[in-house]
């Protein structure tokens, strides 16, 4: 193949399926594995706000031997505003969803997590004037419709954790629309490393007005969050370079009966037949939705890279 000198060109498409299913699999029990921690040390009584704070401290510091291994540049961006709004979203999905973690069980809060890339395609629309057309916005509906199976309004008691989920997948959707420009011109690595610096003294201020001195073992946990956060972003980030987006969000339903086992383990949880269905209901709208982007991809730039949708 001839070189060029456009930097800009990317290369072909990697299609590594085991490899794509095997990352993709490692992450969901890591992060749902990190639920359950957050679950575990906010019913001991430690603010989820201060758990936020050293999660996102211990993510920076885990990732700091690249600023060493790879030079200034790695800290370097011309892309800081959208860095900032990424913070932002980020910053709030993140601290919506420890909350979410005190009140609900993690099976309820994951399933209810599906509902991200649909309230990104509903954020695509409207604050970035995407086009989304109506075969999309149709699957958004199912999925939403997923999501009233789950909650049961008027049926079981819509509880603040209910919220507070809701408004994690809210911002778990608009972080993605932010990650998936930014991983257009930083590779992955460098986004996480850059979003926690800049989240770390964001989340710093709320922290310290709720500030505990928890039990030793419990710090531990929470320095533990960093390393298993940063663990299940970088698996997560090699399962979508190994294949298609559609491919690898065939399997992110793992995260659910992931995330029952550790709730059941940890704390006797289990949920209803209604919650699976629902869930069942949400991933499907999402995975046609990841399939739909693939194509419209593929029919505008064949050779592009397809989006890498790293979780907060």
């Amino acid at each position: 193949m001839q070189k060029t000198a456009d930097s800009s060109v990317r290369p072909t498409r990697r299609h590594e399926p085991l490899a794509a299913a095997l990352w993709m699999i490692l992450s969901c029990a890591l992060l749902s594995g990190l639920s359950g921690l957050v679950r575990y040390v906010a019913l001991e009584g430690v603010p989820p706000l201060q758990i936020v704070f050293v999660r996102v401290l211990f993510a920076l510091i885990t990732l700091s031997p690249l600023l060493l291994i790879r030079g200034p540049s790695f800290a370097k961006t011309k892309r800081l505003k959208i860095y900032g709004w990424r913070a932002v979203a980020g910053t709030i999905a993140m601290t919506t969803w420890f909350s979410s973690l005190a009140y609900i069980t993690i099976g309820e809060v994951t399933a209810i997590s599906f509902l991200a890339p649909l309230f990104a395609t509903v954020g695509a629309a409207l604050f970035l004037s995407e086009v989304v057309r109506i075969r999309r916005w149709v699957a958004t509906l199912i999925g939403f419709a997923g999501a009233l199976i789950i909650l049961r309004p008027g049926i079981i008691e819509f509880t603040l954790g209910s919220w507070l989920a809701l408004a994690a997948a809210f911002g778990m959707g608009l972080s993605t629309l932010f990650l998936k420009s930014l991983t257009d011109h930083d590779d992955p690595d460098k986004v996480v490393f850059i979003s926690s610096a800049i989240m770390t003294p964001i989340t710093l201020v709320p922290a310290l007005f709720v500030w505990t001195w928890p039990d030793p073992y419990l710090w531990l946990l929470m320095i533990a969050m960093g390393p298993i956060a940063t663990l299940g972003h970088v698996t997560l980030t090699r399962a979508f370079a190994a294949a298609d987006a559609s491919f690898v969000m065939s399997f992110d339903f793992a995260r659910l009966p992931f995330a029952v086992a550790f709730g059941f383990a940890l704390f006797g949880e289990s949920v209803d037949l209604w919650t699976w269905v629902g869930a069942g209901i949400i991933f499907g709208a999402s995975l046609y939705i990841a399939h739909r982007e693939t194509q419209l991809k593929r029919q505008l730039a064949p050779v592009s890279v397809g989006p890498v949708n790293p979780r907060v």
